[in-house]
């Protein structure tokens, strides 16, 4: 590691060391007073059309990431100090990495002992009065994981790590006189109910029933005390997240891959869902983009039906999915109310 002109990462383990030897070499030139050239350089035994998808790929993330980048600074230039809850999951660990290279200090609120100068210790029942001290803006997206049987215990362990954390940390940021002008918070399209059939659902549509519609009800009304002390607040209701590390798709992922996947019930309920990197940019467009406040739909311009969207999988992976999971299977792991409102629900947002 060598900044600003180079990093090197390659294979050290066994026994990818002898299986697969591996050497990337990045190296970094000055072109002019805008512009650098980025050159990657890799040593492997694999043969290099292997690779071709891969590289295609990164050199299109880095393009589009300094794409966004650039955007934003059109808007508001220079970089700014965004905390961040819930920065080790899979959705914060995109979004600090991509806020952290566009030159903005991320702030990880974190529960523990803080271990580096970029943590502070956060009490979600109690903050400290100065936790926000000398921060632009806050993204919060600490929540206990909505999968899973909804038990008793699991629902009250859903609301408990939501509601009453955002009312805590809204009140905050109404007290804190150097504090955050933004506040944007995680929320979810649960808000619309389990089940609205073919209906077109947009932000300013009704709110819907069941557990989960009243849960986000009440998790968004938890950051009044931010807007009415005049931050702009921001709540991201996002859809089924797509990304092989986490989320539905690694879980369904290895069943399709040795032959085993199919369509949920009847296959026809409607499936909004979004590409980790699109969330990323939304919640990154929320801060920036002094546009948007309120609820905003995080989810691609083209929900699909459950078939359609297990038929688009298979046909990547290469494999069939003519094996359909019978209503009674998520209704085992998750129960009743629980398969209802997650793996079954119908909601064209």
């Amino acid at each position: 590691y060598d900044p600003p002109r180079q990093f090197v990462d390659y294979s050290a383990a066994l026994p990818m060391r002898l299986l697969v030897p591996w050497r990337h070499t990045h190296t970094f030139e000055v072109v002019s007073e805008h512009e650098t050239r980025m050159t990657d350089r890799v040593d492997t035994a694999v043969p290099g059309r292997f690779l071709a998808s891969t590289f295609l790929y990164r050199h299109r993330q880095v393009a589009d990431d300094m794409a966004r980048h650039q955007w934003a600074s059109t808007l508001t230039p220079g970089s700014r100090t965004i905390a961040v809850t819930g920065s080790s999951g899979l959705v914060g660990s995109a979004l600090t990495a991509f806020l952290a290279t566009g030159g903005h200090r991320v702030v990880r609120l974190v529960r523990r002992t803080p271990r580096t100068r970029d943590e502070r210790r956060w009490n979600p029942a109690a903050p400290a009065a100065d936790l926000l001290a000398g921060v632009d803006a806050v993204i919060h997206l600490a929540g206990a994981s909505i999968a899973g049987r909804f038990t008793d215990s699991h629902r009250r362990a859903v609301r408990d790590s939501r509601i009453e954390p955002t009312r805590r940390l809204a009140e905050l940021i109404a007290s804190t006189a150097d504090g955050p002008k933004v506040f944007v918070t995680a929320s979810a399209i649960g808000y619309y109910g389990p089940d609205r059939g073919d209906e077109l659902l947009h932000e300013n549509d009704e709110r819907g029933d069941g557990f989960l519609a009243d849960t986000v009800a009440e998790w968004e009304g938890a950051t009044a005390s931010a807007s009415d002390a005049g931050a702009r607040v921001v709540a991201v209701r996002t859809g089924i997240v797509q990304s092989p590390k986490g989320g539905v798709l690694r879980l369904q992922r290895p069943l399709f891959e040795v032959g085993l996947g199919g369509r949920l019930g009847a296959g026809t309920q409607w499936l909004s869902w979004i590409d980790l990197d699109d969330l990323v940019d939304i919640y990154h467009r929320a801060v920036v983009d002094t546009r948007l406040t309120g609820p905003v739909n995080a989810v691609a311009p083209n929900p699909v039906r459950n078939e359609g969207y297990t038929a688009a999988l298979a046909s990547v992976l290469h494999r069939p999915a003519f094996l359909p999971v019978p209503d009674f299977g998520p209704k085992l792991l998750l129960g009743e109310q629980g398969a209802r409102e997650l793996a079954l629900a119908n909601q064209r947002v």
